[in-house]
Protein backbone atom coordinates (compact mmCIF):
# COMPACT_ATOMS: atom_id res chain seq x y z
CA UNK A 1 0.00 0.00 0.00
CA UNK A 2 2.57 2.78 1.24
CA UNK A 3 4.52 1.49 -2.70
CA UNK A 4 1.49 2.66 -4.28
CA UNK A 5 0.94 6.01 -2.64
CA UNK A 6 4.70 6.44 -3.41
CA UNK A 7 4.71 6.08 -6.71
CA UNK A 8 1.41 8.33 -7.02
CA UNK A 9 3.18 10.58 -5.43
CA UNK A 10 6.16 10.38 -7.31
CA UNK A 11 4.46 10.33 -10.42
CA UNK A 12 2.64 13.62 -9.46
CA UNK A 13 5.43 15.33 -8.53
CA UNK A 14 7.63 14.51 -11.52
CA UNK A 15 4.44 15.48 -13.60
CA UNK A 16 4.87 19.24 -12.27
CA UNK A 17 8.59 19.20 -12.30
CA UNK A 18 7.88 17.99 -16.21
CA UNK A 19 5.34 21.29 -16.84
CA UNK A 20 7.58 23.30 -15.39
CA UNK A 21 10.54 22.34 -17.08
CA UNK A 22 8.80 22.38 -20.31
CA UNK A 23 7.43 25.73 -19.48
CA UNK A 24 10.90 26.65 -18.59
CA UNK A 25 12.79 25.77 -21.97
CA UNK A 26 9.91 27.77 -23.65
CA UNK A 27 10.02 30.89 -21.49
CA UNK A 28 13.35 31.85 -21.99
CA UNK A 29 12.92 33.99 -25.04
CA UNK A 30 10.19 35.58 -23.27
CA UNK A 31 12.27 36.33 -19.95
CA UNK A 32 15.16 37.69 -21.78
CA UNK A 33 13.54 40.21 -23.68
CA UNK A 34 11.57 41.21 -20.56
CA UNK A 35 14.45 41.62 -18.94
CA UNK A 36 16.24 44.03 -21.71
CA UNK A 37 12.76 45.90 -21.94
CA UNK A 38 12.08 45.98 -18.31
CA UNK A 39 11.03 49.61 -17.44
CA UNK A 40 14.29 50.57 -14.96
CA UNK A 41 16.25 49.70 -18.15
CA UNK A 42 14.07 52.03 -20.84
CA UNK A 43 14.01 54.61 -18.34
CA UNK A 44 17.53 54.86 -17.87
CA UNK A 45 18.83 54.83 -21.21
CA UNK A 46 15.78 57.98 -21.76
CA UNK A 47 17.32 59.73 -19.50
CA UNK A 48 20.83 59.42 -20.80
CA UNK A 49 19.27 60.80 -24.06
CA UNK A 50 17.41 63.54 -22.71
CA UNK A 51 20.68 64.46 -20.84
CA UNK A 52 22.51 64.08 -24.16
CA UNK A 53 19.91 66.26 -25.73
CA UNK A 54 19.57 68.57 -22.96
CA UNK A 55 23.78 68.90 -23.33
CA UNK A 56 23.68 69.37 -27.09
CA UNK A 57 21.06 72.00 -26.93
CA UNK A 58 23.35 74.55 -24.28
CA UNK A 59 26.04 74.10 -26.36
CA UNK A 60 23.79 75.40 -29.43
CA UNK A 61 22.62 77.79 -27.43
CA UNK A 62 25.98 79.25 -26.39
CA UNK A 63 27.05 79.34 -29.96
CA UNK A 64 24.40 81.18 -31.09
CA UNK A 65 24.85 83.69 -28.06
CA UNK A 66 28.49 84.04 -29.53
CA UNK A 67 27.38 84.79 -32.39
CA UNK A 68 24.97 87.14 -31.21
CA UNK A 69 26.81 89.32 -29.25
CA UNK A 70 29.77 89.50 -32.20
CA UNK A 71 26.30 90.67 -34.41
CA UNK A 72 25.80 93.22 -31.66
CA UNK A 73 29.41 94.51 -31.85
CA UNK A 74 29.47 94.80 -35.48
CA UNK A 75 26.07 96.52 -35.18
CA UNK A 76 26.90 98.43 -32.31
CA UNK A 77 25.22 102.10 -32.54
CA UNK A 78 28.56 103.92 -32.69
CA UNK A 79 29.28 101.89 -35.69
CA UNK A 80 26.02 102.60 -37.12
CA UNK A 81 26.28 106.30 -36.02
CA UNK A 82 29.51 105.93 -38.48
CA UNK A 83 27.97 104.54 -41.23
CA UNK A 84 24.85 107.26 -41.11
CA UNK A 85 27.31 109.91 -41.00
CA UNK A 86 29.75 108.81 -43.99
CA UNK A 87 26.23 108.54 -45.97
CA UNK A 88 25.19 112.34 -44.94
CA UNK A 89 28.71 113.44 -46.24
CA UNK A 90 28.45 111.59 -49.15
CA UNK A 91 24.94 112.34 -49.62
CA UNK A 92 25.69 116.19 -49.47
CA UNK A 93 28.41 115.82 -52.05
CA UNK A 94 26.40 113.95 -54.28
CA UNK A 95 23.94 116.74 -54.06
CA UNK A 96 26.19 119.44 -54.51
CA UNK A 97 28.24 117.70 -57.58
CA UNK A 98 24.91 117.04 -58.93
CA UNK A 99 23.17 120.53 -58.75
CA UNK A 100 26.52 121.75 -60.51
CA UNK A 101 26.93 119.30 -63.32
CA UNK A 102 23.08 120.43 -63.94
CA UNK A 103 24.45 124.09 -63.87
CA UNK A 104 26.90 123.29 -66.12
CA UNK A 105 24.86 121.66 -68.17
CA UNK A 106 22.94 123.94 -69.13
CA UNK A 107 24.57 126.31 -71.05
CA UNK A 108 25.48 123.56 -74.06
CA UNK A 109 22.88 123.78 -76.25
CA UNK A 110 23.72 127.66 -76.80
CA UNK A 111 27.32 126.97 -77.19
CA UNK A 112 26.68 124.25 -79.38
CA UNK A 113 24.64 126.66 -81.23
CA UNK A 114 27.48 129.16 -81.70
CA UNK A 115 29.63 126.49 -82.97
CA UNK A 116 27.12 125.12 -85.53
CA UNK A 117 27.20 128.86 -86.78
CA UNK A 118 31.12 129.93 -86.48
CA UNK A 119 31.31 126.14 -88.67
CA UNK A 120 28.43 127.95 -91.35
CA UNK A 121 30.62 131.05 -91.40
CA UNK A 122 33.80 129.31 -92.08
CA UNK A 123 32.06 126.63 -94.40
CA UNK A 124 30.99 129.77 -96.13
CA UNK A 125 34.58 131.78 -96.02
CA UNK A 126 36.18 128.58 -97.53
CA UNK A 127 34.17 127.94 -100.41
CA UNK A 128 34.19 131.69 -101.50
CA UNK A 129 38.02 131.64 -101.53
CA UNK A 130 37.97 128.11 -103.39
CA UNK A 131 35.47 130.00 -105.81
CA UNK A 132 37.72 133.10 -106.67
CA UNK A 133 40.73 130.64 -106.77
CA UNK A 134 38.87 128.07 -109.16
CA UNK A 135 37.89 131.58 -111.00
CA UNK A 136 41.49 132.83 -111.51
CA UNK A 137 42.83 129.19 -112.12
CA UNK A 138 40.50 129.56 -115.56
CA UNK A 139 41.09 132.84 -116.36
CA UNK A 140 45.09 132.18 -116.23
CA UNK A 141 43.85 129.09 -118.17
CA UNK A 142 42.53 130.83 -120.74
CA UNK A 143 44.94 133.46 -120.98
CA UNK A 144 47.74 131.31 -122.57
CA UNK A 145 51.26 132.29 -124.11
CA UNK A 146 49.35 135.82 -125.30
CA UNK A 147 50.65 138.61 -123.46
CA UNK A 148 46.87 139.67 -121.60
CA UNK A 149 45.67 142.93 -122.06
CA UNK A 150 44.92 145.43 -119.57
CA UNK A 151 41.41 144.44 -119.23
CA UNK A 152 42.91 140.92 -118.30
CA UNK A 153 45.55 141.60 -116.00
CA UNK A 154 43.11 144.29 -114.11
CA UNK A 155 40.31 140.83 -113.68
CA UNK A 156 43.53 138.83 -112.49
CA UNK A 157 44.14 141.29 -110.12
CA UNK A 158 41.02 141.88 -108.80
CA UNK A 159 40.51 138.18 -108.34
CA UNK A 160 44.03 137.74 -106.10
CA UNK A 161 42.73 140.71 -104.44
CA UNK A 162 39.71 139.15 -103.62
CA UNK A 163 41.33 135.38 -102.85
CA UNK A 164 43.57 137.41 -100.44
CA UNK A 165 40.49 138.97 -98.39
CA UNK A 166 38.77 135.34 -98.80
CA UNK A 167 41.52 133.70 -96.86
CA UNK A 168 41.59 136.27 -94.36
CA UNK A 169 37.97 135.48 -93.54
CA UNK A 170 38.06 132.24 -93.84
CA UNK A 171 41.20 132.43 -91.64
CA UNK A 172 38.91 134.11 -89.08
CA UNK A 173 35.86 132.28 -89.55
CA UNK A 174 38.23 129.44 -88.84
CA UNK A 175 39.34 130.63 -85.58
CA UNK A 176 36.25 131.67 -84.36
CA UNK A 177 34.93 127.74 -85.24
CA UNK A 178 38.00 126.33 -83.33
CA UNK A 179 37.63 128.96 -79.99
CA UNK A 180 33.72 127.69 -80.11
CA UNK A 181 34.32 124.51 -80.09
CA UNK A 182 37.17 124.74 -77.52
CA UNK A 183 34.66 126.23 -74.91
CA UNK A 184 32.12 123.83 -75.88
CA UNK A 185 34.82 121.00 -75.25
CA UNK A 186 35.94 122.80 -71.93
CA UNK A 187 31.82 122.77 -70.71
CA UNK A 188 31.17 119.41 -71.80
CA UNK A 189 33.86 117.92 -69.83
CA UNK A 190 33.36 119.74 -66.85
CA UNK A 191 30.06 118.28 -66.91
CA UNK A 192 31.28 114.97 -67.41
CA UNK A 193 33.57 115.60 -64.17
CA UNK A 194 30.78 116.56 -61.73
CA UNK A 195 28.05 113.71 -63.05
CA UNK A 196 31.27 111.63 -62.77
CA UNK A 197 32.03 113.12 -59.03
CA UNK A 198 28.01 112.48 -58.70
CA UNK A 199 28.19 108.20 -59.55
CA UNK A 200 30.99 108.02 -57.42
CA UNK A 201 29.62 109.91 -54.50
CA UNK A 202 25.84 107.05 -55.18
CA UNK A 203 28.05 104.56 -55.16
CA UNK A 204 29.71 105.36 -51.65
CA UNK A 205 25.93 105.88 -50.60
CA UNK A 206 24.66 102.77 -51.82
CA UNK A 207 27.24 100.72 -50.28
CA UNK A 208 27.24 101.96 -46.70
CA UNK A 209 23.44 101.40 -47.17
CA UNK A 210 24.10 98.12 -48.10
CA UNK A 211 26.58 97.16 -45.22
CA UNK A 212 23.97 98.87 -43.04
CA UNK A 213 21.19 96.95 -44.00
CA UNK A 214 23.45 93.89 -43.75
CA UNK A 215 25.10 94.14 -40.30
CA UNK A 216 21.31 94.64 -39.53
CA UNK A 217 19.59 92.06 -40.93
CA UNK A 218 22.75 90.22 -39.21
CA UNK A 219 21.88 91.14 -36.04
CA UNK A 220 17.82 90.23 -36.51
CA UNK A 221 19.42 86.64 -37.73
CA UNK A 222 21.11 86.35 -34.90
CA UNK A 223 18.54 87.70 -32.51
CA UNK A 224 15.94 85.05 -34.37
CA UNK A 225 18.60 81.96 -33.88
CA UNK A 226 19.73 82.83 -29.79
CA UNK A 227 16.06 82.74 -29.37
CA UNK A 228 14.94 79.65 -31.12
CA UNK A 229 18.22 78.13 -29.33
CA UNK A 230 16.97 79.37 -25.92
CA UNK A 231 13.48 77.74 -27.23
CA UNK A 232 15.40 74.04 -27.96
CA UNK A 233 16.93 74.30 -24.57
CA UNK A 234 14.00 75.22 -22.11
CA UNK A 235 12.34 72.30 -24.08
CA UNK A 236 14.95 70.02 -23.67
CA UNK A 237 15.97 70.75 -19.98
CA UNK A 238 12.01 70.10 -19.04
CA UNK A 239 12.24 66.67 -20.91
CA UNK A 240 15.43 65.74 -19.24
CA UNK A 241 14.14 66.64 -15.77
CA UNK A 242 10.32 64.92 -16.53
CA UNK A 243 12.74 62.20 -16.77
CA UNK A 244 14.55 62.31 -13.81
CA UNK A 245 11.31 62.99 -11.71
CA UNK A 246 10.60 60.47 -9.11
CA UNK A 247 7.51 59.34 -11.47
CA UNK A 248 9.61 58.39 -14.38
CA UNK A 249 12.57 56.32 -12.23
CA UNK A 250 10.49 54.67 -9.73
CA UNK A 251 8.83 51.60 -11.52
CA UNK A 252 5.12 51.15 -10.50
CA UNK A 253 4.51 48.24 -8.91
CA UNK A 254 2.34 45.59 -10.93
CA UNK A 255 -0.81 44.89 -9.59
CA UNK A 256 -2.53 41.99 -10.55
CA UNK A 257 -5.93 41.96 -13.27
CA UNK A 258 -8.82 42.41 -11.02
CA UNK A 259 -10.42 39.74 -12.90
CA UNK A 260 -7.90 37.30 -12.58
CA UNK A 261 -8.57 34.15 -10.47
CA UNK A 262 -6.20 32.25 -7.81
CA UNK A 263 -6.28 28.46 -8.62
CA UNK A 264 -7.52 26.33 -5.99
CA UNK A 265 -6.18 24.43 -3.78
CA UNK A 266 -5.97 20.51 -4.39
CA UNK A 267 -8.53 18.92 -2.00
CA UNK A 268 -6.99 15.39 -0.78
CA UNK A 269 -9.18 12.37 -1.46
CA UNK A 270 -10.99 11.24 2.01
CA UNK A 271 -10.25 7.72 3.59
CA UNK A 272 -12.72 5.80 3.70
CA UNK A 273 -14.18 5.51 7.72
CA UNK A 274 -14.24 1.75 7.48
CA UNK A 275 -11.00 0.59 4.92
CA UNK A 276 -8.96 3.46 5.12
CA UNK A 277 -7.75 3.27 2.23
CA UNK A 278 -6.31 6.22 0.11
CA UNK A 279 -5.91 8.01 3.07
CA UNK A 280 -2.48 9.61 2.70
CA UNK A 281 0.08 8.80 5.11
CA UNK A 282 1.46 11.89 7.37
CA UNK A 283 4.83 11.83 5.86
CA UNK A 284 3.10 12.33 2.42
CA UNK A 285 0.94 15.15 3.93
CA UNK A 286 3.94 17.01 5.25
CA UNK A 287 5.93 16.59 1.67
CA UNK A 288 2.73 17.87 0.50
CA UNK A 289 2.31 20.66 2.81
CA UNK A 290 6.08 21.89 2.38
CA UNK A 291 5.65 21.40 -1.56
CA UNK A 292 2.48 23.82 -1.35
CA UNK A 293 4.51 26.09 0.81
CA UNK A 294 7.33 26.44 -1.75
CA UNK A 295 5.29 26.73 -4.57
CA UNK A 296 3.22 29.73 -3.33
CA UNK A 297 6.82 30.93 -1.92
CA UNK A 298 8.01 30.93 -5.43
CA UNK A 299 4.67 31.91 -7.08
CA UNK A 300 4.68 34.78 -4.56
CA UNK A 301 7.92 36.12 -5.45
CA UNK A 302 6.97 35.78 -9.07
CA UNK A 303 3.96 37.73 -8.74
CA UNK A 304 5.77 40.40 -6.90
CA UNK A 305 8.35 41.16 -9.44
CA UNK A 306 5.34 42.40 -11.84
CA UNK A 307 6.74 40.55 -14.59
CA UNK A 308 3.60 39.05 -16.81
CA UNK A 309 6.07 36.08 -18.23
CA UNK A 310 7.85 33.92 -15.41
CA UNK A 311 11.88 33.77 -15.95
CA UNK A 312 13.20 30.85 -16.72
CA UNK A 313 15.42 31.13 -13.68
CA UNK A 314 12.34 30.86 -11.39
CA UNK A 315 10.01 27.91 -13.28
CA UNK A 316 13.32 25.83 -12.94
CA UNK A 317 13.55 26.36 -9.25
CA UNK A 318 9.92 25.42 -9.15
CA UNK A 319 10.91 22.02 -11.33
CA UNK A 320 14.27 21.73 -8.91
CA UNK A 321 11.72 21.95 -5.88
CA UNK A 322 9.06 19.23 -7.01
CA UNK A 323 11.93 17.03 -7.85
CA UNK A 324 13.49 17.43 -4.54
CA UNK A 325 9.99 17.19 -2.94
CA UNK A 326 9.15 14.05 -4.72
CA UNK A 327 12.39 11.80 -3.63
CA UNK A 328 11.97 13.49 0.52
CA UNK A 329 8.19 11.68 0.13
CA UNK A 330 9.53 8.92 -1.39
CA UNK A 331 12.19 8.09 1.46
CA UNK A 332 10.17 8.54 3.50
CA UNK A 333 7.15 6.06 2.44
CA UNK A 334 9.88 3.57 1.88
CA UNK A 335 11.13 4.36 5.52
CA UNK A 336 7.54 3.45 6.79
CA UNK A 337 7.56 0.46 5.87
Amino acid sequence: MNDILARRARRATVGIALSAALVAGIAPVTAIAAETSSPTGAVALQTEDAAAAKERAYAAMQEALKNLEAAKDAASPEKLAEIDDDIAAFQELYDMVVAEAVKRREPLPAMQANVDAAQAKYDEAHNRTSGLQAELDKALEALGDEEPSTAIKEHIKQLRSEIMAAERREKSYEDDLHSYQRRLESQEKQVQHFESEAEEAKAHIDEDIAKRNALLGDLEKAQAAYDDACKAYEEAKAAADKTTSPEITKPAETVPPSGSTQPAEATPPVASPATGKDAPSSSTKQANSSSGKQADTTAGKLANTGDTAPSAIALAAIAAAGLGITATATRRVRNSK
